[in-house]
């Protein structure tokens, strides 16, 4: 094993989880009246999922199937997308209690988070075989961007409903714990990893897709909450083709 790209790995990994807790740190700065700007953060939050969804997951999914399997291009994308959406709506119907909009999304997050550990782990590792350890790192910077309002989209709606600060900051990081450990274990059996990414990265999209439509939206109220998602997506949208 090279051990110069293994140490990238752990870094690039580890970054993404690092903002993601970034983010969720914004818990420890709004006050108050000041979490009023919390329908532009939900509403900049199901932004960047949305397009993650589309530019980051079901692109890149459709791809490689239509590169290294002979399914049709649309079929694991399609799959996986009514399977994660199908997925969250059960979850969403067994969360009747106050509340279950925040364990939703907690609950989508982490699950997304799962595959983007993963892309970034095999990003290494294809950059370990000589595949472009640069573009491996524009991978984790982008994926890393993306992860900082996720993380406070998760803390803050938390802290609103009354849980402590450290607490709600436990949870927003929490949802990032999975890329440091799903992308090392995708780093070290990428071989095995790889032909499952493009269900993984479908089933993550259905499931982000499905709290953006029935729960960010909503919770991103007015036109604030407007132009945040469309602030949202465009960022997210222009780091995806700008970082490819």
């Amino acid at each position: 094993m090279d051990h110069t790209t293994f140490l990238w790995a752990v870094i690039g990994t580890q970054f993404i989880f690092c903002m993601t807790s970034l983010g969720a740190s914004l818990v420890f700065f709004f006050r108050g009246e000041e979490l009023r700007l919390q329908g532009v953060l939900f509403g900049f939050a199901g932004g960047v999922m949305a397009a993650a969804s589309v530019w980051s997951l079901l692109l890149p999914a459709i791809e490689q199937t239509s590169a290294e399997s002979t399914l049709p291009a649309w079929l694991p994308a399609a799959a996986g997308l009514l399977a994660g959406s199908v997925f969250l709506a059960g979850a969403d119907s067994l969360q009747k209690e106050a509340g279950s909009r925040e364990r939703m999304l907690f609950t989508a997050i982490t699950l997304h988070n799962i595959p983007e550990g993963m892309a970034v782990g095999l990003a290494f590792a294809l950059a370990g075989k000589g595949e472009g350890l640069a573009a491996a790192t524009a991978l984790a910077l982008g994926i890393g961007v993306q992860n900082f309002p996720e993380g406070a989209a998760v803390s803050l709606p938390l802290r609103q409903s009354g849980m402590g600060r450290g607490r709600a900051f436990l949870y927003g990081a929490a949802s990032g714990v999975v890329e440091p450990v799903c992308g090392m274990l995708a780093f070290l059996s990428a071989g095995l990893v790889h032909p499952a990414m493009p269900w993984l990265l479908s089933f993550s999209a259905g499931a982000m897709l499905y709290v953006t439509v029935r729960e960010l939206c909503p919770a991103a109220e007015g036109r604030r909450g407007a132009f945040g998602f469309m602030a949202g997506m465009t960022v997210m949208m222009v780091l995806d083709v700008a970082l490819g």
